[in-house]
C-alpha cells in the first residue's frame, strides 16, 4: 500500500477497467497476471495467472517489492524476459542509448500521429511478447498505479469501438529502453499511447526511481466496459483533489481559484513560473498531507520506498510552492466543466486541465469533454529535460502540445 493512498484510491486500484482487444484475449488465455485487478470498482481484487514461470515470478516479486532497489532488480528481470522474447530486428528497435536525443522528442500529450512515440508498437508484436513487455509495466508501478493506467489504455479502447474519431492511434501503445535495463547503469522505460507518456528513469548507483516527465490524460472519464461495468480511471485523483479543497476556509479557497492555472507543455521550454494562488505556506499540516496526496498520483507510482522519498522532496519546499485552481467546486460530473489546477513548487510541478473539446471522439449519451477529457503533465523543475523544445521541431508542431484543444488529443 501507498504511503498516502486514501480510501477511494484503494478503490480505484481495485478496478483497472477494460483493456485493449489483444490485452482481453490474453486475460481470457489465462496468459497474463494483472495484480490488484477486479471486475468493478467495489469488487474484490482478483489475480490472473501467467503463461510461463518467468513472467509469473517477475509479476510476483514486483507486487511484493517495498524498496527501489525490489522495483528496479524487478523491472530490470522483467525487462530481460521482454527482450528474450524478441528478433535481433526487435530488439535494435527498442532498445536506444541512454542519452538519445529521442529521448526528449517522443513523448507528448499528442496523438502517436502527431508525435511518434520511441521503440515497438505492442500491436505488432505476439501475444508471448505483449504479455512479457506488460510485465515491465507492472514490475514498475505500483498495483494502483496500473490500476489506473490499465484504466486510461481502457478509455482508449473505448473510444476506438464506441466513438467517431477516426484518430488512428487509439489502440497502439509503445515501449521503449534508453540506456541497458538488464546492467548496472542508469536506464530508462517509457511506454506510451494516446492519453498516456510514462518516463520512468531507474538508477541502481543512486537507488532512484523519478516518473518525471510523465502525462496521463483521460477521455471518457466514465466509460462502461466489456463485462458491463462502470470505470472511472481518474476517480482517484479526482478524490484527492477534492479532498484538498473542501479542506480549505472559505478564504483559502477564495485565494485558490483566484490564482493563475499555468499549463508547462511536453514541447514547451519551461521556467515552471508559478504565478498568483495558494501557497503551501498558507496551508494547516493536515492540508499540506492533502496536497501530498494528490501529488503522490503521479510522483508515488512505484513501491513505498520510492514514492516516500520522492514525496519528501517534494514536502521539503512546500512552503514554497503554489496552488491554483479553476472550474468546477463539487465532484459532480454531471455539471459544469470539469476542472483545472495546477501545483507548481520548486520540486514538483502538476499540471491538470479540463479539455473543453471532444477532439472528434462522440460517443452518444457519454461526456468526452471537460470531465470526460483530462490531460495532466508532471515535471520536476530539478530534473528535467533540457531543452524539451527539440520536441516541437521534431513533429512539426507550431503551438505548445499541452494546452486545452489540443488537436486529435
Amino acid at each position: 500500500m501507498r504511503p498516502h493512498e486514501t480510501t477511494q484510491t484503494r478503490t480505484l486500484r481495485a478496478s483497472i477497467g477494460r483493456r485493449a482487444p489483444w490485452i482481453t484475449a490474453l486475460l481470457l488465455a489465462g496468459s497474463l497476471a494483472l495484480s490488484g485487478c477486479a471486475a468493478t470498482t467495489a469488487g474484490t481484487a482478483s489475480t490472473g495467472s501467467a503463461s510461463s514461470s518467468t513472467t509469473e515470478t517477475t509479476a510476483s516479486t514486483a507486487s511484493d517489492a517495498t524498496t527501489t532497489d525490489g522495483t528496479i532488480t524487478a523491472t530490470s528481470a522483467a525487462a530481460q524476459a521482454f527482450l528474450a522474447t524478441l528478433s535481433d530486428e526487435q530488439k535494435e528497435a527498442v532498445l536506444y542509448d541512454y542519452d538519445d536525443e529521442t529521448k526528449t522528442t517522443s513523448w507528448s500529450n499528442f496523438p502517436v500521429t502527431f508525435v511518434q512515440r520511441a521503440g515497438l508498437n505492442l500491436a505488432d508484436l505476439t501475444d508471448e511478447q505483449k504479455t512479457a513487455a506488460l510485465a515491465v509495466l507492472e514490475s514498475l508501478l505500483s498495483d494502483e498505479a496500473y490500476a489506473t493506467v490499465s484504466g486510461i489504455m481502457g478509455g482508449d479502447e473505448y473510444l476506438l469501438e464506441n466513438s467517431s474519431s477516426t484518430e488512428d492511434s487509439l489502440g497502439q501503445y509503445y515501449i521503449a529502453f534508453f540506456g541497458d535495463p538488464t546492467g548496472d547503469s542508469a536506464f530508462e522505460v517509457q511506454f506510451g499511447g494516446h492519453h498516456l507518456g510514462i518516463n520512468a528513469t531507474l538508477d541502481p548507483s543512486a537507488d532512484t526511481i523519478t516518473f518525471a516527465p510523465t502525462h496521463l490524460g483521460v477521455q471518457p472519464a466514465v466509460y462502461t466496459d466489456a463485462d458491463g461495468d462502470e470505470v472511472q480511471p481518474f476517480d482517484g485523483i479526482y478524490t484527492d483533489a477534492f479532498a484538498f479543497f473542501d479542506s480549505l476556509t472559505d478564504a483559502q479557497q477564495a485565494t485558490l481559484t483566484s490564482g493563475d492555472v499555468t499549463m508547462c507543455a511536453p514541447g514547451d521550454t519551461c521556467d515552471f513560473t508559478s504565478g498568483d494562488g495558494l501557497t503551501g505556506a498558507d496551508l494547516t499540516d493536515e492540508q499540506k498531507q492533502l496536497l501530498l496526496d494528490l501529488i503522490a498520483n503521479w510522483a508515488g507510482m512505484a513501491d513505498e520506498q520510492t514514492n516516500a522519498a520522492a514525496l519528501a522532496k517534494i514536502e521539503a519546499t512546500l512552503d514554497d510552492t503554489v496552488i491554483a485552481w479553476s472550474g468546477a467546486t463539487v465532484y459532480d460530473m454531471s455539471t459544469g466543466n470539469g476542472i483545472s489546477f495546477s501545483i507548481s513548487g520548486p520540486n514538483v510541478y502538476v499540471a491538470f486541465q479540463a479539455q473543453q473539446g471532444s477532439a472528434g471522439a462522440d460517443v452518444d449519451g457519454v461526456s468526452t469533454s471537460g470531465w470526460g477529457h483530462v490531460h495532466t503533465i508532471y515535471r520536476d523543475p530539478t530534473n528535467d529535460y533540457a531543452g524539451s523544445v527539440t520536441q516541437q521541431a521534431a513533429s512539426g508542431m507550431g503551438g505548445p502540445g499541452g494546452s486545452s484543444g489540443g488537436p486529435g488529443n
